[in-house]
C-alpha cells in the first residue's frame, strides 16, 4: 500500500513515516497542502490511502479532502487534527474524510484506523494475495508457493522483495514498465539508481533460484516486466 502523508509537524510527521514503512507501506511525506496536491495530481503515482493533518500550509487538509470529493475521487483519508470538538470533526466527515484521529494519539491507534480502512475499502489491499501457486503473506513477509502433489514451499522476502512481487501479482499478465515500479515502490525521498528496479528483479530470480522454484517474473525487452502464470 502507497500512502501520502500531509504533516507539516517535523518530528511527528518523521515518528508516523517510521512506523508505517516498518508496516511494509510505502510512504510519500510532504509538508503543505500544496506539495500534497501536487503529488495527487501526478499521473506517475497511485495512492491507496492519504493521510492529511488539517492544519497545514498553502492548503488546509479540510480543502485538500473538499478537492479530491469534487473531482469525485474515493481515495480513503485518514484526517489528523488537534481540533477534536464533534463540529470539527463534523467538518471532516462532511469534507469527505474517512476517518477522523484527534492528537495526541498513540501509533498503535492510527495503524488500528488504516486496518479498519483497508477492511472498508475495496482499493486497499488484503492482508494474503495468491495468484495461481502464488501466496504473499504480509504478516509474515513471506511467499507461499503450493504445487500440487509437493509441500508447500514458503520464501522469505526482504521488504522491497515483497513490494514489488505485491505490485507485479496484482497486475498478473500485465507488463509493468521499469519506471512504473520505481515511481510507485520508492518514496519521492528516495534517489533510487537508474537500474534499480532491474537489479532489484535480478535479486528475485537468484531467491527463486536458491528455493529450486521456477521465477514467474518475465522481463519483456524494452517493455519492462510481467507476472505470468498463464501459458
Amino acid at each position: 500500500m502507497r500512502i501520502l502523508l500531509v504533516e507539516d509537524e517535523e518530528d511527528l510527521g518523521l515518528a508516523i513515516k517510521q512506523v508505517l514503512v516498518g508496516e511494509k507501506y510505502v510512504v510519500d511525506w510532504v509538508t503543505d497542502g500544496a506539495q500534497a496536491w501536487h503529488c495527487l495530481e501526478s499521473q506517475w503515482t497511485d495512492y491507496t490511502v492519504a493521510i492529511f493533518d488539517w492544519l497545514l500550509p498553502e492548503l488546509s487538509g479540510l480543502e485538500l479532502c473538499q478537492r479530491l470529493r469534487a473531482r469525485q475521487n474515493p481515495l480513503p483519508v485518514l484526517m489528523l487534527t488537534a481540533l477534536g470538538q464533534p463540529e470539527n470533526r463534523i467538518a471532516g466527515l462532511d469534507a469527505g474524510a474517512d476517518d477522523y484521529l484527534v492528537k495526541p494519539f498513540v501509533m498503535e491507534e492510527l495503524l488500528a484506523r488504516l486496518r479498519a480502512l483497508q477492511r472498508r475499502s475495496p482499493q486497499l489491499k488484503p492482508q494474503q494475495l495468491t495468484v495461481g501457486v502464488f501466496t504473499l503473506d504480509d504478516a509474515n513477509t513471506l511467499l507461499q508457493i503450493d504445487l500440487p502433489d509437493q509441500p508447500v514451499q514458503e520464501i522469505p522476502l526482504t521488504l522491497k522483495e515483497f513490494q514489488v512481487l505485491a505490485y507485479l501479482m496484482e497486475n498478473c499478465d500485465r507488463i509493468i514498465p521499469g519506471s512504473k515500479l520505481r515511481s510507485q515502490l520508492w518514496d519521492i525521498d528516495e534517489e533510487p539508481i537508474s537500474n534499480v528496479v532491474a537489479a532489484q528483479i535480478r535479486l528475485l530470480r537468484r531467491k527463486f533460484d536458491r528455493y529450486d522454484c521456477d521465477c514467474p517474473i518475465e522481463t519483456v525487452p524494452g517493455q519492462g516486466y510481467r507476472f505470468r502464470i498463464s501459458p
